[in-house]
């Protein structure tokens, strides 16, 4: 799946793209930019779009097994998406510790001890079979 964390203003991601236990992408850029709104994606890549599209609107046809945490440049959220709840977002605090994604347990215990988003996601890849590759970051503007 995929590890994003997300502290003291900095979010961190890997690049790791996964079916079943078989890593089948290490380098895969999982931030992605729509009219100006930057989605930092996790779950199915084939997902990717629809989830996007509900985050503007369009309506929810399918389950999205995806979610992701968004910057749309004023506030930072948690979405997801799916034909029984429709799409829903939930506010991140901007002084919160968060993450998402299948090695978010380890992140999230990484970020507790001390860590930032990057070392945070960094750690949750030794443990995490869908977390590796190269560990991004983007930062936001805090106010």
């Amino acid at each position: 799946m995929t590890t994003i964390a997300y502290k003291d203003g900095v979010i961190a991601y890997d690049s790791q793209i996964t079916s079943g236990s078989t890593i089948t992408y290490d380098d895969y850029e999982k931030c992605h930019e729509v009219k100006g709104v930057k989605f930092i994606m996790c779950g199915k890549t084939c997902d990717y779009t629809a989830l996007q599209d509900a985050y503007f609107g369009a309506a929810v046809t399918k389950d999205v097994d995806a979610s992701a945490i968004v910057s749309d440049g004023q506030e930072l959220w948690c979405i997801g998406a799916g034909v029984e709840d429709g799409f829903w977002k939930s506010p991140i605090m901007l002084g919160a510790t968060y993450a998402i994604g299948s090695g978010a347990d380890h992140a999230i215990t990484a970020m507790d001890m001390g860590v930032g988003a990057l070392k945070a996601v960094e750690m949750a890849a030794k443990r995490d079979t869908g977390t590796g590759g190269t560990i991004r970051t983007l930062k936001i503007k805090q106010e």
